[in-house]
């Protein structure tokens, strides 16, 4: 229960690695503001974590993070913890990949983002608290089709330490969690629409040293941990879960 009495929001909560996140702060004591694009999901998940609740928001939307601030304060009196999960994804070869597209994936994926840390920033300013940027290893590789994707993840985790140094005199840390290949319903997808799913997967796991995927909830320990004040002199660190694909 080592975040217990702590507040936290969590966006992408209603599928894969957020439910997983969100799940693991409510089991240790956190109440939770769930946000994502499933209202259904949302609300049932809500049901079954205690002290949770769910707020349907647009993040697209500019002021999307704002209301989900102040719908948090309004529920609990405050917010120690936001984690910034939701994301979208894109692949395609990058001198083809329209503009538009483009700013789809910068808009949720960055700007989204970095709004979600203002208006969590500002209200952490008197109290202190965490932000943590859920990235991808992607962010410090390349890997063929998805610059795009890449540089909207790389974009963040520049932004993650930079606000680290800005926030610290206000006792709010700024961190990364950099996932790897991740046993997801979007990563099932994925798979499912490959000739030979199962030689995709022997490549993708001959490629990952410890020789498996993550789990979401291999996501969701490490999130737990830099929110909670065992992590209190972390910030400005990005945490590589990716079974030591980026140490190679």
């Amino acid at each position: 229960m080592r975040l217990d009495g702590k507040v936290a929001l969590v966006t992408g909560a209603t599928s894969g690695i957020g439910t997983a996140i969100a799940s693991r702060l409510a089991e240790e004591g956190a109440q939770v503001l769930l946000t994502g694009r499933s209202a259904t999901h949302g609300t049932q998940l809500a049901r079954r974590l205690p002290g949770s609740r769910f707020h349907a928001a647009d993040l697209l939307r500019e002021d999307a993070a704002d209301e989900l601030v102040a719908s948090c304060v309004a529920a609990y009196g405050r917010i120690d913890v936001l984690v910034n999960n939701a994301a979208v994804d894109h692949t395609g070869d990058l001198v083809s990949t329209p503009t538009t597209e483009v700013r789809e994936t910068f808009e949720v994926n960055t700007f989204a983002t970095l709004r979600l840390m203002q208006a969590a920033g500002r209200r952490m300013m008197g109290t202190g608290g965490s932000i943590v940027n859920i990235t991808s290893r992607l962010a410090s590789v390349g890997v063929p089709t998805m610059g795009v994707y890449s540089a909207s993840k790389g974009a963040v985790l520049a932004l993650t330490r930079a606000a680290a140094v800005e926030l610290a005199p206000y006792h709010i840390r700024v961190n990364a969690v950099a996932p790897g290949m991740t046993r997801t319903p979007l990563y099932q997808a994925w798979l499912d629409r490959l000739p030979d799913p199962a030689a995709a997967e022997r490549d993708v796991l001959a490629r990952i040293p410890l020789g498996r995927l993550a789990s979401p909830e291999d996501i969701a320990a490490a999130v737990s941990y830099l929110a909670s004040d065992d992590a209190a002199y972390i910030t400005g660190a990005s945490l590589p879960l990716d079974g030591g694909y980026t140490a190679q």
